[in-house]
């Protein structure tokens, strides 16, 4: 099954509305980048996706490549929804295993492989990438070519994605969706060189971030992002085939009653945590209040409903896997700088996930993010912890 990624046309309209409000991220962001300036546009529900990036490019002009990227990945989200839906047809042959292992050792299903694909080709023809890393990729791919690296001279960015996280879930009609982050492409990457400078585009930490968006597939398909200024949600309306824009400057909650884990490994978790969530059970925790549990399985799924919700998601480690499950460069970071935008926070336990420098693509690390007031008091209990 072959399909068409097309890029989004960007169209000039009228100017900016004068009522902006710049910002610059704080100190402890360890970033020199600057917060992109939105207006009442950038605020309204209802303007699509693609007007909300053209207002971003209007009054952030060194952000205009940028734009042209998320019309790819626009693009590619509105097939892949359309992929996951048609998934259980008979005719769709998306369906089982490719017959593949990835480097993680895991069985390469069908979706994830056209997945992957899709994305590629979309982010291939905006002409404005670098280097690419995906988790279905055993290492960062040269889109033109198939070679290790993609060496791109007009390419200002690098992305890096999980094309279908949670894809196991696909025959349930569970919650799946796609995690990206967008970095800088560094500009002494030499396209003439081994490649090995340019491979170290995609080994950053969360804190070097200019983008993140998730989508996630579900009873709507959800388009949610961040440049460096709030987090925005869109929804997918299939009548007239855009993102709209549903949930300007999303906030959660800084306390909640909610806890997102898989417990069948609580027995297995570091003696801090399993004090926090024993506290959490019995409402004796910091905020006395008694926790339920809601978890889809999906990180996707888990984190999108957290973030409106409020509460905390996890995939902490544990003696069987220290390093947790989920990949730090393709999932963690991009998460959790959405999560952080919108007044979050995410840690090991010891450490924010956002500072951690990956050594390798696939590196794996424990994640905890979620309400700001939760999570600290996640963070509190290993300190205590550590320090006896």
């Amino acid at each position: 099954m072959k399909f068409s990624i097309v890029a989004l046309t960007l169209l000039p309209y009228a100017a900016a509305f004068s009522a902006s409000k710049p910002a610059f991220r704080s100190s402890s962001a360890m970033s020199m980048h600057k917060v992109p300036v939105f207006d009442e546009v950038c605020d309204t529900t209802g303007v699509t996706l693609t007007r909300f990036m053209n207002e971003v490019a209007l009054l952030n002009p060194e952000l205009t490549e940028l734009t042209y990227l998320f019309g790819g990945i626009d693009t590619a989200c509105k097939a892949l929804s359309n992929l996951v839906k048609r998934s259980q047809l008979p005719s769709s042959n998306t369906l089982g295993y490719q017959g593949e292992v990835n480097v993680q050792g895991e069985d390469q299903k069908k979706l994830d492989v056209i997945s992957n694909d899709v994305l590629k080709r979309a982010l291939r023809f905006t002409g404005r990438l670098g280097v690419l890393a995906s988790e279905e990729e055993d290492v960062p791919v040269d889109l033109m070519n198939e070679k290790e690296v993609l060496l791109d001279d007009t390419g200002k960015y690098t992305a890096v994605f999980d094309p279908l996280d949670g894809s196991s879930n696909v025959d349930a009609g569970i919650p799946t969706g796609t995690i990206i982050g967008i970095y800088e492409h560094d500009d002494e990457c030499d396209a003439d060189g081994d490649g090995d400078n340019c491979l170290a585009n995609t080994l950053r930490p969360g804190t070097n971030l200019v983008a993140a968006a998730y989508c996630l597939y579900s009873s709507s398909c959800f388009f949610t992002l961040t440049l460096g200024n709030g987090v925005y949600c869109f929804t997918l309306d299939e009548q007239i085939g855009e993102f709209v824009l549903s949930k300007p400057n999303v906030k959660i909650p800084e306390t909640s009653a909610i806890y997102s884990m898989n417990e069948a490994n609580f027995n297995m978790w570091d003696e801090p945590l399993k004090e926090v969530v024993e506290g959490w059970r019995n409402g004796t925790g910091a905020s006395g209040k008694k926790f339920s549990s809601r978890y889809i399985g999906a990180m996707v799924g888990d984190v999108h409903r957290t973030l409106l919700y409020g509460g905390v998601f996890g995939y902490p480690g544990d003696t069987k896997n220290p390093n947790g499950k989920l990949r730090l460069l393709y999932e963690g970071a991009p998460m959790s700088f959405i999560m952080e935008q919108a007044g979050g926070l995410s840690t090991t336990g010891t450490q924010r996930v956002m500072e951690i420098v990956p050594e390798v693509v696939h590196q794996r690390v424990p994640i905890m993010m979620g309400s700001k007031n939760d999570i600290q008091e996640i963070i509190d209990a290993y300190a205590k912890h550590n320090a006896e």
